[in-house]
């Protein structure tokens, strides 16, 4: 328990000692308060009563207030855009007014409103990364991974249970149920607890766990917010495993197998940093399985945007081309390897703040071969570098 309790601080640590890098580097600049002070706000959803302004004019020059502030509230991927903007039109996608009208995507697919467009860009990117197996899986798509994972449990947790099926993870793990502590990221004993269930219901850390009864073991794998490698914990008969592979990209971990899960559940925004077209994906074994989730989808939100996937296809696409159509992209960064680039640049200005000081330390994640950049390097955990 006091090693739970330290990863957790070190993980508030961590992005508060950014912060006061930042403030300090900023101070420095502008030579203390002003119109150029960094700000840090808890929150920055407009209130009624605030007036809105996207800048302030001094004497010399305007200074656009967003890029003023650091948002603690989230995590956000814009660490991309720089690249996604070097790619100019090559992602570009035009559609026609009388496409998207259907409900329907692919009526012989249990999952209906799946593209085959976006399933073909799904199973292409997997097989080039090899992170995980496609062939024995179906695919399903969701509104970002926060959906499939309710669509997890009500697709696996039996409607004429008696007691509510027990959900546990590893700790650390994000709990928005902390006094004071409001993070903006997937929480999922906040997702579990949200719509008070009585077919499931959340029982935390899993080495409290030793109840004989079925229970769903989620595998969060590396793991947030500290970025370890995952393996399930209960040794119960009676668990299923549902494997949050989010950031199993080679821009944060090596990729040093390939993932097998029953169940694996992906998302855009941390493959490719596009968090606002809302798309998710699940790999999973069973059909059954896979015709429960797609029943929930159905009934939450009669399927998924055909605009959202169609556009997730065009650049998971343009991702794989980097690497396989090379003349086509000339001296173009592929880019896994800018994203690998950056994340490891952001770690070591991290580790040089913090090295700085003798009040907070980092872990030593341990060094592999990455199968798939060839590179041998640790986890470069995502979590820290889209604070800032």
């Amino acid at each position: 328990m006091p090693a739970i309790k330290h990863l957790l601080i070190i993980s508030i640590a961590i992005n508060a000692g950014l912060v006061l890098k930042l403030l300090h580097d900023g101070h420095e600049r502008t030579g203390g308060s002003g119109p150029n002070e960094v700000r840090v706000v808890k929150n920055m959803l407009p209130d009624a009563t605030t007036k809105p302004a996207n800048s302030v004019q001094n004497s010399s020059h305007s200074i656009d207030l967003q890029d003023q502030y650091i948002n603690l509230d989230h995590g956000d991927p814009t660490m991309y855009e720089i690249y996604w903007k070097q790619m100019g039109d090559k992602t570009t996608l035009v559609l026609s007014g009388w496409q998207s009208i259907s409900y329907f995507s692919d009526t012989k697919n249990h999952c209906w409103f799946l593209e085959p467009g976006f399933a073909n860009a799904v199973t292409r990117l997997h097989n080039l990364v090899g992170n995980a197996q496609t062939g024995n899986h179906h695919i399903v798509v969701g509104t970002g991974s926060t959906q499939l994972f309710q669509a997890v449990l009500y697709a696996l947790c039996p409607s004429n249970a008696s007691e509510p099926m027990s959900i546990v993870s590893a700790a650390p793990f994000y709990s928005l149920t902390g006094a004071d502590l409001e993070v903006w990221i997937q929480s999922y004993p906040l997702i579990i607890d949200c719509l008070k269930s009585g077919l499931y219901k959340w029982k935390g850390d899993t080495s409290k766990f030793n109840e004989d009864e079925p229970y769903i073991e989620l595998v969060t794998s590396p793991n947030n917010p500290d970025g370890s490698i995952r393996q399930a914990v209960v040794n119960g008969s009676g668990g299923i495993l549902v494997h949050d592979l989010a950031y199993y990209w080679p821009q944060y971990t090596p990729i040093s197998f390939q993932a097998d899960g029953d169940i694996m559940l992906f998302t855009l925004s941390k493959c490719t940093g596009h968090a606002g077209i809302r798309i998710g994906w699940a790999l999973v074994k069973d059909k059954e399985v896979a015709k429960k989730m797609t029943k929930f989808i159905e009934i939450s939100s009669i399927g998924v945007s055909k605009d959202s996937q169609l556009r997730a296809a065009k650049i998971l696409d343009v991702i794989a081309d980097t690497y396989e159509d090379i003349e086509k992209f000339g001296k173009a960064t592929p880019f896994f390897h800018y994203g690998y680039n950056e994340m490891a640049e952001r770690w070591r200005q991290l580790i040089s703040a913090v090295s700085k000081g003798q009040t907070f330390s980092l872990p030593d994640f341990p060094v592999e071969k990455c199968n798939f950049s060839g590179q041998t390097f640790g986890t470069q955990p995502g979590n820290f570098s889209f604070t800032v």
